[in-house]
């Protein structure tokens, strides 16, 4: 990943990392073994934000990105197993002046999730969710993030999750799943930034091809330990011309296909934990997420 970053030479470069799980043998050589990487050898103003405990994917990761867009008012981010293609730095540099100063989009994604599928005649389509595995937005957006989710609340309450998503199956698992993250059942900080994306009823702009590879699917992976994962390391494509959609409508389709892959990839990697267990006697699940 950094490989790329080094060829399009940026002219900031903002660097952050956790720092070691203190249960986890070896892992405090290992983060130093990867800070070793980030090798700037080109003109360039770099930042480091290096953690001396680890915050986990929660706090330490929405504190990076907080760190982030509290010096800059818009930027790229990128996590250490997200690899990008050739074409993700233009068609983020594109839309985020494109859409600088319009509150109608909040999120530019790097991803292509859709295994194929083409919604539209442009370059890239509407969505309301927000895919992190490379992406790019603003200060704008980002100072209205709550780790906490404490506006989930009073959406509950006023029923409105059925006006984001029609599909009562779809809400009930988004519901199950931030639930989860409140409730600290799932370490994450990105369903969050999901939730924000909804009650702030804001787009996302989705790639009709796939910029970013994530290389992350092993077992030392946080989240994503399947390797079988019918998302991991997909394809890199590229744009040649950047052609943008003429109407600001979310295509609801390409979501609900989306989150049926994930919700399929979740099912299977749940049940072979499962069979996992029972193999080796035990009692005690924890919930599954790609």
């Amino acid at each position: 990943m950094f490989e790329k970053i080094r060829e399009g030479k940026p002219s900031k470069l903002y660097v952050a990392a956790d720092g070691p799980r203190a249960d986890r043998e070896n892992e405090a050589a290992l983060c130093e073994e990867t800070r070793k990487v980030i090798q700037v050898d080109w003109e360039c103003e770099v930042h480091y934000l290096y953690r001396t405990e680890n915050l986990g994917c929660k706090m330490g990761v929405s504190g990076a990105i907080k760190w982030f867009f509290e010096n800059e008012p818009e930027g790229i981010v990128l996590e250490d197993d997200c690899l990008p293609g050739e074409s993700f730095f233009r068609f983020c540099d594109v839309l985020l002046e494109k859409y600088r100063y319009d509150t109608r989009i909040a999120h530019i994604a790097g991803t292509h999730m859709a295994k194929g599928k083409k919604y539209g005649d442009a370059t890239y389509y509407f969505s309301k969710y927000t895919f992190i595995w490379g992406w790019a937005s603003w200060r704008r957006v980002w100072q209205n993030y709550d780790e906490k989710l404490e506006q989930m609340d009073g959406f509950l309450e006023q029923g409105l999750f059925k006006y984001v998503y029609g599909k009562k199956k779809v809400t009930d698992h988004l519901i199950s799943t931030l639930n989860l993250v409140r409730t600290n059942g799932i370490n994450t900080w990105d369903y969050q930034y999901l939730f924000m994306n909804f009650w702030n009823n804001s787009l996302s702009a989705c790639p009709n091809v796939n910029l970013i590879s994530n290389i992350g699917f092993d077992a030392r992976a946080t989240h994503t330990e399947d390797a079988n994962n019918k998302f991991a390391a997909m394809p890199l494509e590229t744009i040649s011309e950047i052609i943008h959609p003429r109407y600001f409508v979310p295509i609801l389709d390409a979501d609900y296909y989306v989150l049926k892959l994930e919700e399929e990839d979740t099912l299977t990697y749940f049940k072979s934990k499962v069979k996992r267990a029972i193999k080796k006697g035990l009692s005690i699940f924890a919930p599954a997420r790609n």
